[in-house]
C-alpha cells in the first residue's frame, strides 16, 4: 500500500493515489459480492470445475444475468476467472469460500455482511458522535440479546465462531505454546462447542476439562468432545459467566471472550474467575494485541472496529491488558506468543 514518506499533506493527489482511495471506499461492494456468492454456496458449486451461468443460476435459483454481473466483477478481484464467455472457474484465492477446505471464510463472510450487522455499520457516526453502541443503537438492543432472539443471526453467529478459519489460528497451538501439564482441571470459559478445549484436553491425557459456555451453546458440545475422545474427561456446564463461573479448577482459559467487552464488563467476567480460583490457579487469556506501531495492526485494528460497533468491546495493547488485569485482582505474569503463524497471545495472569 503506497503510504507518504512526510507527514505534510500534499496539495493535489497522484492518480495512483486517487485509485488507491476509490479502491478503500469500495471495499464494500467486495465484501457484499462475496456475501451473495458465499451465501449460495457458488464455490462449492464450481469444486469440480467450471460451469456456465445459465447452470449455475439454475442450480443456486438466482437470475442468470445478475449473477453473471456479480461473477464477473468478483473475477477481477481474483475470486473467481471468467474462462470462456459467461463460464467461470473458482480460483485458488476462491477456494477459500468453499465449506470442505480448511482455513474457509465462508461461514465469517456471511456473519459479517448479514444486513443486521451492516445496519449497525451505517450507524458507525452515530458511535462515534455520541459513544454509544451502534448495534444497540440500530436494532434497540444488545448484539448478545439480539442474537438470542433470531435464530438466522446466532446460527451465522456460532457457526463462524465455530469455523475453522476461526478456531485453527490458535486452537492447536495453544496445547503447543503452553505447558498445562501441571494443571489437574481446566476450565475453558465461553468455549462454545468445546473445540479448543477438546484439543487441549487431547494433547494432555492426564488433563480433565470443564466447558461453560450459556445452555444453548453448549448444547451439541457432547458431539464435538465424543469425536475428539475426551468426552469422559469433559463436564459440561451451561450458565453466565457474569453470573458465576465455576469453581476450583487449576486454570481458566477464555479465548476471544475478552474483547468483546469494555474495560468494566471484562473486568467484572475476571472478577468472576478470580472468585473461584486458589492462590496457584492461572487465568489464561487468549487474544491479539495492538503492536505498538499502528502501521504494522491493520488486522487487529479491524477486530477492534468490529467489537466497537457490535458490542462496544476493543483490542487492546499488551498494557492494556496488565492494566485490565490489575483492576480484575491478577498480576499479569508473562505473555506467551503462540508463534510466527499466529497473532495470537496468551496473556497469563495470577491472583493477587
Amino acid at each position: 500500500m503506497e503510504t507518504d514518506a512526510t507527514h505534510t499533506p500534499p496539495d493535489s493527489l497522484s492518480s495512483s493515489q486517487l485509485q488507491q482511495l476509490e479502491r478503500l471506499r469500495n471495499g464494500y461492494m467486495v465484501s457484499q459480492a462475496m456475501y451473495v456468492v458465499a451465501t449460495l454456496g457458488i464455490a462449492d458449486v464450481l469444486r469440480h470445475g467450471p460451469l456456465h451461468c445459465d447452470e449455475l443460476a439454475r442450480s443456486t435459483g438466482t437470475n442468470e444475468s445478475m449473477l453473471y454481473r456479480v461473477l464477473r466483477f468478483l473475477s477481477s478481484v481474483g475470486i473467481f476467472k471468467e474462462v470462456s464467455p459467461r463460464c467461470f472457474a473458482v480460483t485458488s484465492l476462491g477456494s477459500g469460500l468453499r465449506t470442505d477446505i480448511a482455513g474457509s471464510i465462508r461461514p465469517m463472510t456471511i456473519l459479517v455482511s448479514h444486513e443486521s450487522i451492516q445496519r449497525a455499520w451505517s450507524n458507525l457516526l452515530h458511535t462515534v458522535t455520541t459513544g454509544d453502541i451502534a448495534f444497540d443503537h440500530a436494532h434497540g438492543m444488545g448484539f448478545f440479546d439480539y442474537i438470542g432472539e433470531h435464530p438466522d443471526v446466532a446460527d451465522a453467529f456460532h457457526l463462524a465462531m465455530s469455523s475453522e478459519a476461526t478456531s485453527s489460528s490458535s486452537d492447536t497451538t495453544i496445547a503447543d505454546a503452553y505447558d498445562f501439564s501441571g494443571m489437574q482441571r481446566l476450565v475453558d470459559v465461553g468455549g462454545g462447542e468445546g473445540r479448543l478445549l477438546a484439543s487441549i484436553l487431547h494433547a494432555y491425557p492426564a488433563l480433565h476439562g470443564t466447558l461453560f459456555d450459556l445452555p444453548e451453546v453448549v448444547a451439541n458440545a457432547h458431539e464435538v468432545l465424543s469425536a475428539a475422545g475426551v468426552a469422559d474427561r469433559c463436564e459440561v456446564i451451561g450458565g453466565d459467566f457474569f453470573a458465576a463461573v465455576p469453581a476450583g479448577a487449576d486454570g481458566y482459559l477464555l479465548q476471544q471472550i475478552i474483547h468483546d467487552w469494555d474495560d468494566a464488563r471484562a473486568s467484572a467476567i475476571l472478577r468472576r474467575c478470580r472468585s473461584g480460583m486458589s492462590p496457584s490457579s492461572r487465568l489464561l487469556v487468549v487474544e491479539t494485541a495492538i503492536p505498538p506501531d499502528d502501521t504494522d495492526a491493520f488486522p487487529v485494528l479491524q477486530t477492534d472496529m468490529q467489537m466497537m460497533v457490535l458490542a462496544g468491546g476493543l483490542q487492546r495493547s499488551d498494557d492494556g491488558y496488565r492494566a485490565l488485569f490489575t483492576e480484575a485482582g491478577f498480576q499479569l505474569s508473562r505473555i506467551v506468543p503462540l508463534g510466527d503463524a499466529s497473532a495470537y497471545s496468551i496473556f497469563e495472569g495470577v491472583p493477587v
